[in-house]
């Protein structure tokens, strides 16, 4: 019998342009496999709402076509159900389907989809949302919700922010219980991984696996302008968690209370929450369709392949918004 597949298609996500994604299905995907249909999502929850119904008829596979916040939409749906996920990355960091090894072309991700090996994975809650990559607050979740507002996607706009907002903000103070030991710590950020980064192969938690039952927890202290560069370059090169303003810890769940009732974010979405956080990890509650070869240890640093390199292609523009920063603030 032939298997379901529904391609859930967010048309707005990211930079790249999925109108072509139908041609590519129609001539690469195994017609003696698969029935499969696409629906288009028309606003943001679209996607949920499909994948939703998709898992109540017990439909095989939904494939998520778009970013990070749409693969979030599709995988929350379809977590502890027999409906599988897999991913067409179309969005503008793509950190899942970096982390998994799922190729950007198109016609890798259908022969993916052809050979249809699918794992149970991991998913971790925060504050009752799942993720499937990255969640957390400080920082990272401040920049999210300034991204979210800036109207434009993309690299250069997410550095932008970075470098408006960067040197001013304040780090907070968290009370942190881990496995019932408490911390008290002043932080940069303090992020809770699933996969081990960001998107545009930015690694907040190197060694972070999506099959080990474990959070890998990332605090970073906060640190002054000299080190922001270096900060910046651990976290391409895959060597954050050796810089001794970070901080790593593995659990199962972990408990944040803060001074003040403030952003976190979930797979970069970002959401207004209160002063106490509850983050845990599912164990193999989500079925997703793995590239077959998949190996973490592949994805090796090269940073004249990353995004770091699309960030210097791009130099001037960010030297220029870095310096006119630094004039404002008389730095």
């Amino acid at each position: 019998m032939k298997k379901k597949i529904i391609f859930i298609i967010n048309p707005i996500s990211g930079t790249v342009s999925k109108a072509k994604i139908p041609y590519y299905v129609e001539k690469y995907i195994d017609k003696e496999k698969f029935d499969y249909q696409f629906i288009k999502t028309e606003y943001a929850g679209h996607a949920s709402i499909i994948a939703k119904q998709a898992a109540q008829e017990k439909v095989d596979i939904v494939v998520a076509v778009g970013g990070d916040g749409t693969i979030n939409e599709v995988g929350r749906s379809v977590i502890n159900t027999s409906t599988a996920m897999a991913i067409i990355p179309c969005g503008s960091g793509n950190g899942l389907a970096r982390h998994l090894c799922i190729p950007a072309k198109v016609k890798k991700c259908i022969d993916i989809i052809n050979q249809c090996n699918i794992k149970d994975l991991d998913y971790g809650l925060i504050n009752g949302h799942p993720f499937f990559c990255t969640c957390g607050m400080g920082f990272d979740a401040f920049i999210s919700m300034q991204f979210a507002k800036a109207g434009k996607r993309g690299a250069l706009t997410y550095v932008q922010k970075v470098l408006e907002i960067g040197l001013s903000y304040k780090p907070e103070v968290y009370d942190i219980e881990i496995d019932n030991k408490a911390l008290h710590y002043k932080a940069f950020l303090i992020s809770a991984a699933n996969a081990s980064q960001y998107g545009n192969n930015a690694y907040i938690a190197p060694q972070a696996t999506m099959s080990d039952g474990l959070l890998d927890i990332t605090l970073i202290e906060p640190f002054g302008i000299i080190d922001a560069a270096k900060v910046a370059i651990e976290m391409f090169n895959k060597t954050l968690d050796k810089n001794i303003k970070v901080k790593t810890f593995k659990c199962r769940k972990v408990h944040i209370h803060r001074q003040q009732p403030g952003v976190i974010h979930f797979d970069g979405d970002p959401i207004e929450t209160e002063q106490d956080v509850d983050i845990s990890i599912v164990e193999k509650g989500i079925r997703v369709i793995m590239n077959p070869d998949f190996n973490i240890e592949k994805m090796k640093p090269n940073i004249a392949q990353t995004a770091l390199s699309e960030i210097f292609a791009s130099f001037g523009k960010v030297q220029n918004m870095y310096h006119n920063l630094l004039n404002k603030m008389k730095i």
